[in-house]
């Protein structure tokens, strides 16, 4: 199984959620874009464990099974086809999200999230996780 973490399945895996860490674990690969990682820091600047977060980010990217996947003009062409197909359909989703959707198209990875917006993203493949 191949995964593209979401910034939100990452913050509930440091929160100890027990599904995504089983998912976690489970996977062959472990995908992260730039886009997730921008808004991850931003999230651990807000906090006061700034750099024990950066350090478990490290470490969880340095896993032989983490990459880092990055945004060129394939992601670009994904990114319209989903916006165009979403403006269209009337449920239109975050920016940022789009971009990570683009990315898992383009790389064939599925979303590991806890945002259930995703799921209008037809062209890809979501594992959807519910917070509480």
């Amino acid at each position: 199984m191949r995964l593209l973490v979401d910034t939100s399945a990452y913050s509930a895996f440091l929160r100890g959620h027990a599904a995504i860490g089983e998912e976690i674990g489970r996977a062959d690969e472990l995908a992260m874009t730039p886009i997730v990682l921008g808004e991850l820091l931003a999230g651990f600047r807000k906090g006061a464990r700034f750099e024990s977060n950066v350090a478990r980010l490290r470490e969880f990217l340095g896993s032989p099974r983490a990459r880092f996947v990055t945004i060129d003009d394939e992601t670009s062409d994904r990114y319209s086809v989903l916006h165009d197909d979403l403006r269209r359909a009337g449920t239109p989703i975050p920016t940022s999200d789009l971009w990570i959707a683009a990315s898992a198209m383009q790389h064939g990875l599925r979303v590991l999230t806890t945002d259930p917006h995703f799921e209008r993203a037809r062209q890809i493949v979501v594992s959807l996780h519910r917070v509480e």
